[in-house]
């Protein structure tokens, strides 16, 4: 079945908003008196959201009572450079414009919030060309939960299996596969040392965004 549709993560798939989100954390740091992390150390958390990086830049988890002051503090920070500098990956633009030349249906489903993803697609001139915007607040459970997928389902009227999903997590894939989407791993996001995309069952790679076009049909 040719796909009709295709659905993206966003932090580490479409865009690099690293640079940005390791600016908020940093200031945090600073605020405390301690250094400023690397790119390697943070970049690959980029992905993981707030969990993620307060986890590599302070050592806590959400289970501890010092994660919900660092967690709004964090977000607080974050929401006044959301678009300073987190631009479309390399290639990106070319694609989707691809996508659209051929008629397909493409949009957004990630689990950042929405009062982020929303200005940051608008940045970026995104926002009103996506066929559908899910955000990690959109539904009641977030990916790894199929809810998001099957809820892009129903806004692009898109059956899963006409759909492709591309992302950088173990979740992405986890999401999609559970009701039958096929998923590519951007090895070009956020990965880190740690991870083993090749176990996570996805049905292929892509080096970078535009090596997707070589998995669409040449007449799509």
């Amino acid at each position: 079945m040719p796909y009709r549709t295709i659905l993206f993560d966003l932090d580490g798939t479409l865009v690099d908003t690293a640079p940005d989100l390791a600016h908020a954390l940093n200031v945090l740091r600073s605020r405390r008196g301690l250094a400023p992390l690397a790119d390697s150390v943070t970049r690959p958390q980029a992905s993981h959201g707030t969990q993620g990086l307060l986890r590599v830049g302070f050592g806590v988890s959400r289970e501890q009572a010092a994660f919900s002051a660092l967690r709004e503090e964090f977000l607080e920070v974050y929401a006044s450079h959301l678009t300073s500098h987190s631009p479309l990956f390399p290639g990106v633009a070319e694609m989707l414009a691809s996508l659209e030349a051929r008629g397909l249906k493409w949009g957004v489903v990630t689990n950042k919030p929405a009062r982020y993803t929303e200005p940051l697609l608008d940045h970026l001139g995104l926002l009103a060309r996506a066929a559908c915007v899910v955000s990690g607040d959109t539904c009641a459970q977030p990916k790894p939960h199929p809810a998001p997928m099957l809820h892009a389902c129903m806004l692009t009227a898109s059956d899963p299996a006409e759909c492709l999903y591309v992302g950088d997590a173990e979740r992405d894939v986890a999401a999609a596969a559970a009701i039958g989407i096929p998923t590519l791993v951007a090895l070009y996001g956020y990965l880190g040392k740690d991870d083993r995309p090749e176990a996570w069952g996805a049905h292929g790679f892509i080096e970078a965004p535009l090596a997707l076009l070589d998995w669409l049909q040449p007449d799509a």
